[in-house]
């Protein structure tokens, strides 16, 4: 009954953080920039719900065809594999030939991934995990190139591109909720097969609307592709700021995905060692998913509402540093008091609040620092890593404590980086407004004419700690 409790808590507390946050944040009535939000949305919504709708059932599916453990395990190694090794061509694809076509390849691989699903062939299920690797690659890279790209053409406010992150991220959430109860109502009528039919619908459907509805727009189209994976290679080598971002990103997002596996087997041992029975009689060691799922759907949903909140009053260069420490105590709950339900699943809900504002937090920093010739190229390349973390924990059969240990030292690592990527930030702006102040004379200098996206004190703050 806690989780159940819980997610009807976590539910009233999402609803809170929305409301609130729209009654006191200023929203912009642009019409045109309303427009270009929803188009951008739609499409985006539509991708992700395509993704979401396969995630629920593709273990079972694979059981029901007979597959091994080892075979299935093999099968999950080559979707991460493939997304490693072809995620960089395929940003420098998109950056070359448009990210609008790039988007649309997306929707055709996954959609050939789907099809797939069909036979109970390893060989066959095998090309499916490969393509939908790659679409995996397409999906965090060429929507946010698109985004940034189309927004700064239209001259839009920079403060209003971290409202379209911070609306995806909910977006994501809510649509992550509504993929898995109409992926399992479509498995209990049709059988393991139906969502990803009906996720075949979906992605139909969103490339008819990519291609009438988006315009197309490119990273640098005269550059040959070697040249743009070379170049973005040379942004990433040349700029701190950038390096930074990349292992941030690599960081967490493994530790991230590394938590989507273990936090079953977490929670299903902190049920069973605290002994007893719940008030309808079942054991405590098995647990709702459902709603535990869900429950972190939810939270993520409030870390985005908050986000909103926050990135009024500071950069993410700066919350996020408090947001990365948080996340690693709360990894560290399940090897400290492993046989605390309670405590292990507070930890968990709060790790998944982190998520929801890392994901917009990433993006308004990927578009402030990410070069827009190279940006799904470089994108792609800060997804080698996080794969290889994933591989390489999948395939080292870890104790579980361990591997929650390799996540909680992959957090701090990545606030030590973000600190880095403050203190690189700062710098920039510091010297920035002392150039402005010595080319403006003092009597007509004016502290109203300092840049407003990081707060002063942060700048000192982080200057006293050169």
């Amino acid at each position: 009954m806690l989780f159940i409790y819980a997610f009807y808590a976590l539910c009233g507390i999402c609803a809170f953080v929305y409301f609130y946050t729209r009654a006191k944040l200023s929203s912009t009535e642009d019409p045109q920039f309303l427009s270009f939000q929803r188009s951008y949305l739609i499409v985006y919504l539509m991708a992700v719900a395509g993704d979401w709708l396969q995630g629920p059932h593709v273990y079972a599916l694979y059981e029901s065809y007979g597959m091994t453990k080892h075979q299935i395990e093999i099968l999950f190694i080559a979707g991460f594999g493939s997304s490693m090794l072809f995620g960089t061509f395929v940003g420098s694809v998109a950056d070359k030939y448009g990210r609008k076509t790039n988007c649309f390849i997306y929707g055709v691989l996954y959609g050939g991934a789907c099809l797939t699903k069909h036979f109970a062939d390893f060989n066959i299920l095998m090309i499916g995990r490969l393509l939908g690797g790659i679409a995996t690659s397409i999906l965090y890279s060429a929507f946010e190139s698109w985004l940034v790209f189309e927004h700064n053409k239209r001259g839009f406010n920079d403060d209003l591109l971290s409202t379209v992150f911070s609306h995806a991220s909910l977006g994501n959430s809510l649509v992550a909720i509504v993929a898995g109860v109409g992926a399992q109502y479509a498995a209990d009528m049709f059988g393991f097969v139906a969502p990803f039919d009906v996720a075949l619908a979906i992605l139909t459907l969103m490339c008819v609307v990519v291609v009438f509805t988006w315009p197309e727009n490119y990273g640098d189209q005269k550059a040959p592709v070697q040249k743009s994976f070379v170049d973005a290679w040379h942004a990433i080598k040349s700029d701190r700021k950038i390096f930074c971002l990349g292992l941030i990103q690599s960081l967490f997002e493994g530790s991230m995905y590394t938590f989507v596996l273990e936090w079953t087997p977490a929670l299903t041992q902190a049920q069973e060692q605290s002994g007893g029975a719940d008030e309808d009689g079942e054991h405590r060691g098995k647990i709702p998913h459902g709603y535990i799922f869900a429950s972190f759907m939810v939270a993520i949903m409030i870390g985005s509402s908050l986000f909103k909140i926050l990135s009024k009053q500071h950069r993410p260069e700066s919350f996020m540093r408090i947001v990365l420490l948080t996340a690693a105590v709360c990894l560290y709950v399940p090897i400290a008091i492993p046989g605390s339900a309670v405590l292990v699943y507070t930890a968990f809900i709060v790790f998944e609040v982190c998520v929801g504002l890392f994901w917009p937090s990433m993006g308004c920093m990927r578009g402030t620092y990410v070069p827009e010739t190279t940006r799904a190229t470089i994108m792609n390349f800060f997804r080698v890593p996080l794969n290889l973390i994933v591989v390489g924990i999948l395939l080292q059969n870890l104790p579980m404590e361990v591997i929650f240990q390799c996540c909680v030292g992959f957090l701090l690592l990545a606030a030590v980086c973000q600190h880095w990527l403050f203190v690189l930030a700062a710098r920039t702006n510091y010297k920035a407004t002392m150039q402005t102040a010595a080319m403006s004379s003092m009597d007509h200098f004016q502290v109203d004419a300092l840049p407003q996206k990081m707060p002063i004190k942060d700048d000192v703050e982080a200057i006293n700690a050169i």
